[in-house]
């Protein structure tokens, strides 16, 4: 099954795309937020296009694992999807914004400045997550 994942800012959200059995996420961008209903249309779309079965969306928690601010903000998100008929996971994504600062490191500078490269990169590490734990 082919697996979608977001990372869910205020501004951005990163998408990346794997598939069940094998290890390796691959970005897709990101999108611009605007408005709870333009972002469902907008991730039907791409749930649509790359053919998905499921959709992981980090769920952003604190240390002590309860909901952080930011994680009530994603949840609305979440259910709109699933109204929709898409089947959604929530997914820790401690962490994941961290490492994806790592990884883009050693990029080139204009991909480092470039601001939802970091979105992909973080939806891909939680994609990667997942995957692994899968096989």
């Amino acid at each position: 099954m082919r697996v979608g994942a977001l990372d869910v800012g205020e501004a951005r959200i990163g998408l990346a795309v794997g598939e069940e059995g094998s290890p390796f996420a691959f970005g897709r961008g990101y999108l611009v937020r605007r408005s709870l209903e333009e972002d469902v249309a907008a991730l039907l779309d791409f749930v649509r296009r790359e053919g998905l079965g499921k959709l992981l969306v980090g769920l952003p928690l604190r240390t002590d694992l309860r909901e952080s601010a930011q994680a009530k903000r994603v949840l609305p998100l979440v259910e709109a999807l699933r109204a929709k008929g898409v089947e959604v996971e929530l997914v820790d994504e401690r962490y994941t914004t961290q490492a994806a600062v790592r990884r883009l490191k050693h990029a080139p500078k204009r991909i480092r400045r470039e601001k939802g490269r970091l979105d992909e990169m973080s939806a891909v590490i939680l994609l990667e997550g997942y995957l692994a734990g899968r096989l």
